[in-house]
């Protein structure tokens, strides 16, 4: 990615929405998103009187489990199988039907006894890719954004597999928009909560780094626009409970910002 970076996001305006890339406080109207073919309509939108959705609808959410190293010495699944880190990208879905926009509510489900946000660097797929090298792995990618893996940790540990732990609506908040021509060597991410860092990392220590990452998964799997690579969690996970505020901070990108509500409110 060789552009200069630019902010493309989705949002609401006067009852419609629309993509649009910013410029300042407008969002400047695309009839699509750029890795889509969008090009401006020559109509402006102020950022001020917009509600951002979801930047994109993925048609799959690929995650990334115990790709920092300090994760997995913290990790219970990593614990259970010995404390190794994965000798291979340990994947996992979420489904398109968990995502939520930045400043919507996560929501708290019955039963959950610990709910744990997870910050992460997120990777937006702008083109087909399959069987793709990690040499041409930068051509698919649209842009990055902010992902919170949100996690009912006690249903993590009972089930084995991590569907019903990570699947629950609302679980996948993303945003608050796309950043394009934003490399993905050297984030910073960070999550806190009430404004109290919990967890912070850098990408570079990934132990998959991103074209690593989407080379395997597309080995797989074909990559499809708009699919969304979840790149895993640095350290310091903990929980959170209902009226907490979450941030996800992503060098480069913005803060991701979601409170946590009742499952019904």
């Amino acid at each position: 990615m060789s552009q200069a970076p630019e902010v493309i996001a989705r949002y609401v305006s006067n009852g419609a929405s629309h993509v649009g890339r910013r410029e300042g406080d407008v969002f400047v109207r695309l009839s699509d998103s750029p890795w889509r073919g969008g090009v401006a309509t020559g109509e402006r939108d102020a950022v001020a009187g917009a509600r951002l959705l979801p930047p994109v609808r993925p048609g799959k959410i690929v995650c990334v489990g115990l790709n920092y190293q300090a994760h997995v010495a913290e990790s219970v699944t990593a614990a259970a199988t010995g404390g190794e880190a994965p000798r291979e990208p340990l994947l996992f879905f979420k489904p398109p039907s968990a995502v939520i926009a930045h400043g919507e509510a996560v929501r708290y489900p019955p039963g959950v006894t610990r709910l744990d946000p997870e910050a992460e660097l997120a990777v937006v797929i702008g083109r087909t890719a399959r069987r793709v090298t990690p040499e041409q792995a930068g051509e698919a990618v649209a842009g990055v954004t902010c992902f919170n893996d949100v996690s009912a940790r006690n249903y993590q540990r009972a089930d084995g597999q991590w569907t019903r732990a990570k699947g629950f609506d609302s679980f996948a908040p993303l945003g608050p928009w796309v950043v394009t021509g934003l490399p993905t060597e050297h984030r910073r991410v960070e999550c806190r909560v009430n404004g109290v860092r919990r967890q912070q990392g850098d990408t570079a220590d990934l132990l998959f780094p991103v074209p690593v990452l989407i080379s395997f998964i597309s080995c797989i799997m074909t990559l499809e626009p708009d699919d969304v690579i979840a790149t895993g969690t640095p350290a310091g996970v903990g929980p959170v409970e209902i009226g907490d505020v979450i941030e996800v901070d992503v060098d480069g990108v913005g803060v991701l910002r979601n409170p946590v509500e009742a499952w019904e409110s």
